[in-house]
């Protein structure tokens, strides 16, 4: 009973235009606070040339967009475009060696793009976590993983091992962090499969070729070792599976294209850095910039892993499916933005600990060993301390208000009542909930300040500082007069 239940069509469609309409209403705010700062002091380090025959400038606060899309897209077509030629042809001529070509070939474009000295550091992890896989003790795996990821987010050890890797690219911090941070998740995983192998183990071949695999290596996203292994072997393709990466692949090109042209018109990544301006917005632009961090967040995840994920769709593999959409999101649970590392972490300590996640202290002590993990992945510092802590409360309180209305006279109440009214009032709670998993993510995309000003506006005062547009403009004429000389 419940959430799954059907409503009438016109009542879904009803809710969806008031949706659209505040969309486009705080929307409007968004952009007329973008038109009107486009040349603020505080933007010139963010808000770049864009369109010189509109007028428009272009918000490019986020390097990873701007790296992928713009400063460094020739290089990484050039890499995925290579790839995939290189498969193709390796696919063809040596079909049963394919997967070992693709390991070579990933560790050639890694010396040749980072130094020998990186590839080194690298085979040093893989080599430590093969030799405690040979054991099969999980919690020796999970030790020494957690230790080694912890030297490459923690001082001193990891501006130790930085400081092996020469060169001064732009770039090098990027790759260095992410091709470390996905290469010890992606041994833990081997390590992992390896104790649940119940004859021999597997080679360290096999893990050189999981480990290497290019599109997969720096940017992720994380494919377990069980799916990768399985995947590597099957070389059919499935009945319009071409049309299909076809398909995505045009999908992926149209959401770059809108985007560019969203940060063209609202600068959504920008205004929110700077909190006087913050300050005078109303509340609808409040609420905008909140509600479309997180759906830039998700719409850059999707695209971004969806590039890579076309890629090795076109091997053979079957990738982490794109996050899901922010707007479909009411429950912590199914709050993630990379699906790799939710499937890696739901796979090895969630869903490990938590079982069916119905018992109040397993699941207690699942989220918390989950963000334990999460919270070193990210590298600890304390915003990433606050938005552990909100976001494994948010998924411990989901299951004590699930337990406490599962408790009669209540559920006595939600049975009698209809499915359609049932569904209706637990869509108020999850508005409220769907509100406070923006909040906590908003902690993780903007700045703590950010966070604090729209929780205090939205929550405690909403209403206070909220001005019409034409109140601000007659604001504004008034102001104008008082400044004007007056010719008596």
């Amino acid at each position: 009973m419940g959430i799954k239940t059907a409503l009438p069509r016109y009542e879904l469609y009803l809710y969806t235009a008031v949706l659209a309409v505040a969309l486009i209403w705080a929307g409007s705010w968004i952009f007329e606070a973008s038109s009107e700062n486009a040349n603020r002091k505080s933007f010139k380090e963010s808000v770049k040339p864009g369109w010189h025959y509109f007028g428009r400038k272009m918000d490019a606060a986020d390097f990873e967009w701007v790296m992928w899309f713009t400063t460094f897209r020739n290089h990484i077509l050039f890499a995925l475009v290579g790839h995939v030629i290189f498969a193709k042809i390796f696919s063809l001529v040596a079909p049963k060696h394919r997967s070992l070509v693709f390991g070579v070939y990933g560790g050639l474009a890694v010396l040749v793009t980072m130094g020998w000295t990186f590839l080194a550091l690298v085979l040093s992890h893989c080599i430590i976590l093969y030799s405690v896989a040979i054991f099969k003790s999980k919690w020796m795996c999970f030790a020494a993983g957690l230790c080694t990821l912890a030297s490459i987010k923690l001082e001193p050890f990891n501006s130790w091992q930085e400081a092996l890797v020469t060169g001064s690219f732009s770039l090098q911090d990027i790759l260095f962090y992410g091709g470390c941070g996905f290469s010890i998740m992606r041994c833990m995983s081997f390590a992992l499969e390896n104790c649940e192998k119940k004859e021999g183990n597997y080679t360290f071949s096999d893990l050189v070729k999981y480990n290497f695999y290019l599109p997969f290596f720096f940017f992720g996203p994380i494919m377990t070792f069980d799916r990768f292994h399985a995947n590597n072997t099957q070389l059919i393709r499935k009945e319009r599976e071409m049309w299909n990466i076809t398909t995505k692949a045009l999908l992926h090109l149209g959401g770059i294209l809108v985007v560019d042209v969203f940060f063209h018109y609202l600068y959504i990544l920008t205004i929110p850095s700077d909190m006087k301006l913050v300050a005078k917005l109303s509340d609808w632009s409040l609420a905008g910039l909140a509600y479309s961090n997180l759906v830039y967040d998700w719409v850059k995840s999707a695209v971004m892993f969806g590039v890579i994920n076309t890629v090795a769709m076109l091997d053979h593999l079957d990738p982490p499916q794109p996050p899901k959409c922010i707007t479909m999101l009411y429950v912590f649970a199914e709050t993630h933005f990379d699906r790799g590392i939710n499937d890696w972490l739901c796979k090895y300590v969630y869903d490990y600990i938590g079982g069916n996640h119905d018992q109040i202290f397993k699941e207690l002590l699942a989220t918390i060993c989950t963000f334990g993990i999460t919270t070193l992945w990210l590298g600890p510092c304390e915003l990433v301390y606050i938005w552990s802590f909100f976001n494994c409360f948010g998924l411990n309180f989901e299951l004590w208000v699930a337990k406490f209305f599962s408790l009669p006279p209540l559920s006595t109440i939600e049975s009698a009542m209809g499915e359609a009214m049932s569904r209706r009032i637990r869509g108020l709670f999850n508005a409220a909930n769907f509100w406070a998993i923006v909040l906590y993510n908003v902690l993780s995309l903007n700045s703590l300040e950010f966070a604090k000003m729209v929780g205090r506006r939205l929550i405690f005062k909403g209403g206070e500082q909220h001005h019409s547009k034409s109140t601000e403009k007659q604001e504004k004429k008034k102001l104008e007069g008082l400044k004007a000389p007056q010719i008596i």
